[in-house]
């Protein structure tokens, strides 16, 4: 298990590589929750995402022991990008099993980064096969089971704590749990009262499956949120979200499409499906804040395209329906 110290040493190391996003009030959703509403806008993030935070981490460690490795990682999304994008900063090489499945534009965005893509046809076949990549020398980066890679999201924490000292309430989605991981460690270790809210959608609860069965629950994602799809949480993830977690939020795809909608529309960010189910949750609980709470929705990445969008509404909306 991580510790405080560990994400403040991973901060040390990720800086002069990594954006410090903002954090931005906003009055439209305060007027609507009845709450001072702040977005965490981690979508601003390179490469879109809050990936590279973590995907540093891994490799700037790994060099503290090996002056020259070669990393071979498993995404399909936003974490093959983080890695490629860290790989060429640092100047190692990287190669990136993705199912053959994972959208043109992630896999399009990971090789223009410098990095090798090898697709396979399923994730297990793409996991067994990074795995044997491993046993060749490869060094393997996990995407979110790794405690490097949940300390470098837990400097998602830090600047919250330090830009908000009057945060209440933090609303967070979860995949695999690193991402939530991290940001509890640092939360709780610095502004233990705040109200830490986990979000996932429906067809990807992986974590809500393991709070309800007490233990590591493996499934088969359904969720058009993509990078939410983690087959299962890490047992860290799940032990803290035990301790820690105020409120678990589960959402539907559609709910989480109808706040894309609203933070493209009204605020004029592109998210993904994984960060405007923070949204969607809020809305789903807004009855419990109160005026003067400072609730924060972490917006976690923004690798969206305009074919992901057209889908998205010709799955939810029927002719002359906005």
């Amino acid at each position: 298990m991580i510790t405080i110290d560990d994400i403040y040493e991973a901060r040390q190391r990720i800086t002069p590589f990594v954006t410090r996003t903002p954090l931005v009030p906003n009055t439209t959703l305060s007027e609507q929750l009845g709450s001072q509403i702040y977005l965490k806008l981690e979508l601003f993030q390179k490469t879109g995402s809050f990936k590279p935070r973590g995907a540093f981490n891994q490799i700037l460690k790994l060099k503290e022991q090996i002056s020259n490795p070669r990393v071979v990682a498993v995404s399909g999304g936003n974490f093959a990008q983080g890695v490629a994008y860290a790989s060429r900063r640092l100047g190692v090489e990287a190669l990136i099993c993705m199912p053959a499945y994972t959208p043109a534009n992630y896999i399009q965005a990971t090789q223009s980064y410098g990095a090798l893509v090898n697709l396979y046809p399923t994730m297990q076949e793409t996991f067994d096969k990074a795995y044997q990549y491993q046993q060749e020398g490869w060094h393997f980066l996990h995407p979110f089971d790794n405690p490097n890679q949940m300390a470098g999201c837990g400097t998602i924490g830090l600047e919250l704590v330090e830009d908000l000292p009057g945060m209440t309430d933090l609303f967070i989605s979860i995949g695999g749990g690193g991402l939530i991981s991290g940001i509890i460690v640092a939360i709780k270790a610095l502004k233990p009262t705040v109200r830490i809210c986990g979000i996932e959608t429906e067809g990807s609860d992986t974590m809500g499956q393991a709070l309800q069965a007490g233990k590591v629950v493996h499934i088969t994602p359904k969720s058009l949120a993509k990078t939410l799809g983690a087959p299962y949480v890490a047992e860290d993830a799940l032990r803290l979200a035990q301790e820690h977690l105020h409120r678990y939020v589960m959402v539907t795809d559609r709910e989480a499409f109808d706040q894309e909608v609203f933070l493209l529309e009204r605020a004029k960010i592109n998210t993904e499906l994984a960060a405007s189910c923070t949204l969607a949750a809020a809305r789903k609980v807004q009855g419990t804040f109160s005026p003067n709470d400072q609730v924060v929705l972490l917006l976690c990445g923004g690798n969206n395209s305009l074919e992901n969008l057209v889908e998205y509404h010709s799955i939810f909306l029927q002719p002359g329906e906005n």
